[in-house]
């Protein structure tokens, strides 16, 4: 897929000193980016947020969205205590 403009972009992961990228739109995956770590200038993990600007297929810029990173993983972790939660709440059910 050829990109052209800004996008979302999240780290899925990081094998073997490459960031694997998924470009989003409206929380829609797009693409995928394989970027060498070391080529980013960053200090970067997985589940990071980034602004990814591109022309003509071309990745141009990527900026760092710490707000955006830090506000993501507070609702994932809010998700995660809800439902552990629940699952204690059935293992007492049980006894």
């Amino acid at each position: 897929m050829r990109l052209e403009g800004e996008y979302a972009g999240t780290i899925d992961r990081i094998v073997e000193g490459i960031a694997v990228f998924l470009i989003e739109d409206d929380d829609q995956t797009l693409d995928e980016r394989h970027i060498p770590v070391e080529d980013l200038s960053l200090n970067v993990s997985e589940g990071d947020r980034f602004r990814l600007e591109f022309d003509d297929g071309e990745l141009i810029e990527i900026s760092p969205r710490p707000e955006e990173t830090a506000d993501r993983r507070k609702r994932f972790r809010e998700r995660f205590e809800r439902l552990s939660r629940r699952l204690g709440d059935e293992d007492a059910d049980r006894r």
